[in-house]
């Protein structure tokens, strides 16, 4: 500690370079013993990359889509709200898709991508998207509780909203991917229900496909990971189960969704891009094991060399020409099953 004798710039010096080890070891340490430092600047970049790719998808926004916003599908909760895009002036009742978006399951928001809901409206659709409840703020399994609330509010407002509830595509990107194969066996596997304590709104017959983009199927196939994006990885998924050692949790155990489905699963289409890890992590072992199990697969993914090199949620790129051809691949799975 400086003493009087110690000249007064001295001293300031030593103050401030004490309250600055102060301050950083404080910082490291809130780091170290909470996810939420970690999971809030993963947010930032997420929630700035989504803005980014939202905006410049507006070019592409069609003519003809109506709309209805922001209508909340649970009864006292701030986080359980919905936008529903169909074509204008429709009279009738259209195949469906619930889409849940992505953002590592502690960032992200229904308007995110609007344009791309907007475009699969003006092809003849209802679209559902979902906002849900994120991490460190609440933890799982409140997201799964308000997405089977939310598949009810539809059925229960399918006239208005112009649902046709025997025809509902679940959809997601990303974690909203997770998610959506997660609601999916909930719908299609009483035992999985049961464990997860949740009587599903849907039923089998009702959900003739799901969309699954960019999706993590089995944690411990990322858990651990290397360098940045291996710490952004585990400080999401700390935020979200709520457990840092998150691979030992019942929750961890019921997101890896490629140890629970089976024959009943619905038709699938899968993509993910070449320069994505998790295609060849996550989206092909899906892929295979799906297959193996009888149920049908339309897949879209890339040689390794393709060129331009295809990151994740590539599909959200409409100015790539591989974005649109995802797109229309798409819409051409939608078509085939809601037939």
């Amino acid at each position: 500690m400086p003493s009087r004798s110690t000249p007064r710039w001295r001293r300031r010096v030593l103050w401030t370079s004490g309250a600055l080890v102060f301050l950083v070891g404080g910082v490291a340490l809130a780091f170290v013993l909470s996810p939420r430092p970690g999971a809030l600047a993963v947010r930032w970049v997420f929630e700035r990359d989504a803005a980014e790719v939202t905006s410049a998808m507006q070019k592409h926004a069609p003519a003809g889509v109506d709309s209805i916003k922001d209508q909340q599908y649970r009864d006292g909760d701030s986080d359980a709200y919905l936008d529903v895009y169909f074509p204008e002036s429709t009279s009738v009742a259209l195949p469906t898709v619930i889409w849940t978006h992505g953002g590592a399951w502690i960032s992200g928001s229904k308007s995110n991508y609007a344009t791309y809901y907007e475009l699969l409206a003006s092809r003849g659709y209802t679209v559902v998207a979902l906002d849900y409840s994120l991490g460190p703020e609440r933890h799982y399994p409140t997201a799964v509780q308000q997405l089977d609330a939310a598949h009810a509010f539809v059925l229960a407002n399918a006239e208005r909203l112009h649902v046709d509830p025997s025809r509902i595509f679940l959809a997601g990107d990303s974690a909203g991917a997770q998610l959506s194969s997660q609601m999916a066996i909930l719908v299609t596997d009483e035992d999985y229900a049961a464990r997860l304590g949740i009587t599903p709104a849907l039923s089998p017959e009702q959900v003739r496909g799901v969309v699954l983009n960019c999706g993590i199927y089995d944690l411990a196939g990322v858990a651990g990971g290397s360098g940045i994006v291996g710490w952004g990885v585990d400080r999401s998924l700390w935020a979200y189960t709520g457990h840092r050692e998150f691979l030992d949790s019942t929750a961890a155990d019921q997101m890896s969704t490629l140890n629970y489905v089976t024959e009943a699963f619905p038709p699938t289409y899968l993509s993910g891009g070449n320069g994505d890890p998790l295609t060849d992590g996550q989206s092909k072992p899906l892929a295979d094991k799906l297959g193996g199990l009888g149920v049908a697969v339309d897949t879209l993914f890339y040689p390794d060399d393709h060129q331009p090199v295809l990151g994740h949620e590539y599909q959200f790129d409409l100015d790539n020409p591989d974005g649109m051809t995802a797109f229309e691949r798409t819409v051409d799975f939608l078509d085939r099953y809601s037939r």
